[in-house]
């Protein structure tokens, strides 16, 4: 309106403003403040920590545990819209489903877990699957093993192949892990690799009980996909890489974050590795 006063007489203005002349000079004496201005540098620090950015429920949770601050999740959605800074929402033609559901070749399981994705501790349920990512010089291959409990991706393979090679990698990484004693059960859909018998017996011999989804039920595996989700979202939707390795490496250094820097509200806002060393007591 302060524009257009010098154009137009300021009674016709407030009057097609349906605006009182005190609430317009009480405006002009007391312009609009920053919401916490103390604030800024740290959301965007965080912000910028992944390449689509990050929710404001995650920047919030980050000063309240390492800073010590008392900020409300809405008060950083209000500084990060005055920011200009806004994550970017889910689409799901971002990305292409991977099937590797080739019928009943081998071994097949129950469906342990029932969609009942809660855990007491790490290390008892865990979810398995593969996704694909589709690049100008060809298609990667992201198999992961993720705990339930703990939030944490705690084993990982990233291959040009979505081969048993590339399965025999995720279990060298994982069953070293699997703490003694442990009997965790690894959910997985009905998919040609988790049939196979090299699979299926190092599973059997490291005392891990196998749990698989219905036929063409994604979300009997629903823990495992919204990981993809995040993924999708917060690396890849967007970004073309030069080759496999470059892609590789920053898929791996998210993955890193994932466990390391990324808090979660339903983890209190603890990232997966202190809720896990805590639940641990380690």
């Amino acid at each position: 309106m302060s524009e257009l006063s010098g154009r137009y007489p300021l009674a016709d203005l407030l009057e097609a403003a349906s605006l009182p002349r005190s609430t317009y000079y009480y405006a002009l004496a007391h312009p609009k403040a920053p919401t916490r201005p103390e604030l800024r540098a740290r959301v965007a620090e965080i912000f910028v920590r992944l390449p689509n950015g990050v929710g404001h429920r995650q920047v919030a949770m980050e000063p309240r545990a390492v800073d010590g601050a008392r900020v409300a999740d809405k008060t950083v959605l209000k500084v990060m819209g005055e920011m200009g800074l806004r994550c970017g929402i889910r689409r799901e033609t971002d990305y292409h489903r991977y099937n590797s559901y080739r019928g009943v070749v081998g071994e097949t399981f129950e469906n342990v877990i029932g969609r009942d994705f809660g855990a007491d501790a790490p290390w008892q349920k865990m979810g398995t699957d593969v996704t694909e990512f589709r690049q100008p010089w060809g298609k990667a291959y992201f198999a992961p093993v993720y705990d339930f409990c703990s939030k944490e991706i705690v084993a990982w393979s990233v291959s040009r192949h979505p081969d048993l090679a590339q399965q025999g990698e995720l279990l060298d990484r994982l069953l070293p892990k699997v703490p003694a004693g442990a009997r965790p059960v690894l959910h997985s859909d009905m998919g040609w690799q988790y049939q196979h018998d090299e699979w299926v017996g190092r599973l059997r011999a490291a005392n891990v009980v196998q749990s698989m989804s219905r036929k063409g039920n994604c979300l009997d595996n629903g823990a495992t996909e919204q990981v993809f989700g995040h993924l999708k979202d917060e690396f890849f939707r967007g970004r073309e890489w030069p080759d496999f390795e470059s892609f590789k490496a920053d898929l791996d250094a998210y993955v890193v974050h994932w466990n390391t820097r990324r808090r979660q509200v339903r983890l209190k806002g603890l990232t997966p590795e202190e809720f896990r060393n805590q639940a641990l007591g380690t």
